[in-house]
């Protein structure tokens, strides 16, 4: 996925979540509202959120040194599995706090139709927000079903948005409906179940992101249909007898390596495998664009001996 297709996003969602979080503040100080508060506090942890995903994204494009001679390109995974700590402990928690302490102290809503006004706004403005991932996403994500998008990216931008804009709407609702029912009812209730509603899902979509990012820094191989397409290339190439053992490993969203161990015909030359490899390199980078890093060691294929049972193991138990 390019970066520049993530940053558009994330800028789109950093500037709506911006201007609803000071939307959200002004109408929790009128109203009272624990859903509101529960909203602007979430606003204010997305709008965070979209500039430490532009910090890693920056940070990422250091030139490899002595001390990270693969370069920096996990910055991205580092900033982003941050970015789920913060959903996590500033907007989850603190809503369900929020939602137990209005439970307990019961705060009547005043000028009700103002947080309704301002959360009407909001879903429009979220809404333009989410639009913008999808369409991003939709010129990277081929054919691949949005979970499978999500759960498959390399580059954790724009699944973070999406997740970060889909559970802003959904929350966006959850308070809408909480403070319509209170406002109709005059039971305060309502809106801290609501503030309740909010702090849930953004603690579930922060556990969705830390387990993805966890997965991606740990370390994470080509894709299936990638892998399909070195191997395609490794043994299409006249002077190579067959693949011996193939890993790949991400070094970044956009940064794969790829070390194969490939057995040569025995009256090979220096020569012949030196052009050979420089081939099979040209080769796999236009098949695989983001294979920045190739290594590939050349062998000759020894077949393994079939190997007769042991018997080492064998227990025999006998009878009384």
């Amino acid at each position: 996925m390019s970066a520049s297709h993530g940053t558009k996003a994330v800028v789109a969602a950093f500037l709506a979540n911006t201007g609803i979080a000071i939307t959200k503040f002004v109408a929790w100080f009128f109203s009272g509202s624990a859903s509101m508060l529960a909203e602007a506090i979430h606003s204010v942890a997305d709008a965070g959120n979209q500039l430490l995903l532009l910090l890693g994204g920056r940070l990422a494009k250091r030139r490899a040194d002595l001390e990270h001679p693969f370069g920096y390109g996990r910055e991205r995974y580092v900033w982003a599995f941050i970015v789920a700590l913060v959903l996590f402990s500033v907007g989850g928690l603190f809503s369900i706090y929020e939602g137990i302490s209005k439970i307990r102290e019961p705060h009547e809503l005043e000028m009700w139709w103002l947080p309704l006004l301002v959360l009407a706004i909001a879903i429009v403005l979220e809404s333009f927000s989410l639009r913008t991932a999808v369409k991003e996403a939709n010129q990277v994500r081929g054919k691949a079903r949005w979970w499978d998008f999500i759960r498959k990216a390399k580059s954790p931008e724009l699944p973070v948005v999406l997740l970060e804009d889909i559970a802003a709407l959904l929350g966006l609702v959850f308070a809408f409906v909480a403070v319509g029912l209170t406002a109709l009812t005059g039971n305060p209730l309502f809106d801290a179940i609501g503030t309740l509603f909010i702090g849930v899902l953004l603690i579930a979509v922060a556990a969705i992101l830390a387990i993805e990012m966890k997965s991606l820094l740990i370390g994470e191989g080509a894709t299936r249909e990638d892998q399909e397409r070195i191997q395609r290339v490794l043994n299409a190439n006249a002077g190579v007898e067959s693949v011996i053992h193939m890993k790949t490993l991400y070094l970044g969203p956009d940064e794969l390596m790829i070390a194969a161990k490939v057995a040569f015909p025995p009256q090979s030359d220096i020569e012949h495998i030196a052009t050979t490899i420089n081939d099979l390199e040209s080769a796999l980078r236009t098949e695989v664009p983001h294979a920045r890093v190739i290594y590939i060691e050349p062998d000759l294929y020894i077949e393994q001996p079939e190997i007769a049972p042991s018997t080492d193991h064998i227990v025999i138990q006998s009878g009384n």
